[in-house]
Order: C-alpha cells, then structure tokens, then sequence
C-alpha cells in the first residue's frame, strides 16, 4: 500500500504522532488530509503550516467520544471527499491515579475515546472501503494493552479493548477477502507531552518523529501487529512461558515497566 493519491483521515491529528503522520501522508503524496480533533485552533494551524504540501488538509472539529458527532461528521467527508483510503484512529486520553482515584466521568471518556470512538468510527466508514476492495485502518493502541500497569488500570482496560477489537476486525476482513487492511499498533510511552512525568530505567521513552515513521511504514507493509520498543512476540511468549511471579518480575525489576506512572503528571484534559 501507498499514499500517493490516497485520503487520509487522522483522528487526533492536530497534534503529537497525529500531526507528524498527517505531515508523512502529505510527504508521500496523498491527495487529502482530513484531520479531526477537538481543539478547532490547533486544527487549523496544522492546516496553515501544511500548505506547502501538494495534497488539500480539510479540518473538522469532533469530540470521538460522542456518537452522534461521528456518525453525522463521518457521513460529512464520505459526501465531500469520498472513501477514506487510509484511516488512522490515533485520538487518545489518559487520566491520573489508581483506579478508585478516577471518577466514573474518566472511566466513561477514556472508554469512549479509546475503545468506542475507533470502533464507531470504523463502522461509519468500512461499507465504503470493503465496496471500493480496498483500504487501510490503523488503530493506534499502546504496548499498556498487552502488559498490566499500575496506575493505569483504566487506559489499560480501553487499550485492551482496542488490541482485541482492531486484530479481530482484520481476521474478519481477511476471511470476507475484503482487501482491507489492519495495522494494531502497540507502542510504548512516547514523548509527545501526553505522558509527561513517566520515568523508565531500561526501556527508552521513544522519539516521535521516528516512531510516527515506522508507524507509516507499518501502514505501508500491512504489519498486522508492530509493538514498540519490545517486540510483540517477546511479551507474549514471555506472558505464556514464564511463571507468574517471574514474569512480574522481568517487567517490575528488569525493564521497571511497575513503576514507570509514580511520577506521571500528563497534559491537561477536561
């Protein structure tokens, strides 16, 4: 697959890792960009700085955690661009705290915007891609949907779901012969503000510029499942193989995967 010519569709695209993909779509010729996010600002100075760029960047302001904003936002760009060749649900939210330190207001958004929000919009535009026979989705999870962490019970909990939703979809479309195509991503804590405070004594906190492009690559090569930086394979062979008490202890003593939230303070989110 490549992006030449294609529609890109960006959730969360006005900035970290979904700006630098949008910049990377354009990079490689895509004809549209289309970024949802929900600060209307920050969309609309991706769209002034990308101008340079061959390919058109339309903005569209959408909270992913409301239904009906996708729905009727999707219906939108499938009237005023077409199929969206390759989509990208990138939009996430994290929350302080053990799980009894989070209201049931954090519980339901990191839910909605996590897990549901890439679900629903997924739906509102496979019809088009499966009519079309072909299509690219990535779902942008976190290696927190394969290893438990304290702290972060509940983001955990909607990236989990999203590792087990977007690996089942592209089982299903492989089996209806679709020609449409998943790409799970699992990465480990990126230096993009939104983790800001995380320590980690082994595992390096990774570059955004360079994990946007193996991301890109990853779309590219159809990878099914990229984990970041340990590979996927190692952390589920080691969770099968090993004991327990010494499976907990290669991630808490050996990478220091237990304590990487103590000093988490994050972005500001409502």
């Amino acid at each position: 697959m490549n992006f030449e010519n294609k529609t890109v569709l960006i959730t969360g695209g006005a900035s970290g890792i979904g700006k630098i993909m949008g910049r990377k779509s354009l990079e490689r010729g895509c004809k549209a960009l289309i970024i949802w996010d929900l600060n209307e600002q920050a969309a609309s100075e991706v769209s002034k700085e990308f101008q340079q760029f061959e390919g058109k960047v339309y903005t569209y302001k959408v909270d992913v955690s409301v239904p009906e904003q996708i729905s009727q936002t999707a219906q939108r760009v499938l009237q005023e661009h077409g199929v969206v060749d390759v989509l990208i649900n990138n939009a996430g939210v994290v929350f302080k705290g053990y799980f009894h330190e989070n209201t049931v207001s954090h519980i339901e958004r990191s839910m909605e915007v996590n897990s549901l929000g890439p679900m629903l919009l997924t739906r509102a535009l496979l019809g088009e891609m499966i009519a079309q026979k072909s299509g690219s989705i990535c779902n942008i999870a976190s290696s927190a949907g394969l290893i438990a962490n304290p702290k972060m019970a509940v983001y955990a909990a909607s990236k989990w779901a999203v590792v087990g939703w977007s690996d089942s979809l592209r089982l299903e479309m492989q089996e209806l012969k679709t020609q449409v195509h998943l790409t799970t991503i699992m990465p480990f804590f990126i230096n993009t503000g939104m983790f800001d405070g995380v320590k980690s004594k082994v595992l390096p906190i990774l570059d955004p510029e360079k994990t946007s492009e193996k991301i890109m690559r990853a779309i590219e090569k159809q990878t099914a499942l990229l984990a970041l930086p340990l590979p996927y394979w190692f952390i589920r062979l080691s969770q099968g193989i090993l004991p327990q008490r010494l499976y907990e202890w290669v991630m808490r003593d050996g990478f220091g995967i237990y304590d990487t939230m103590t000093g988490f303070t994050g972005r500001a989110t409502k």
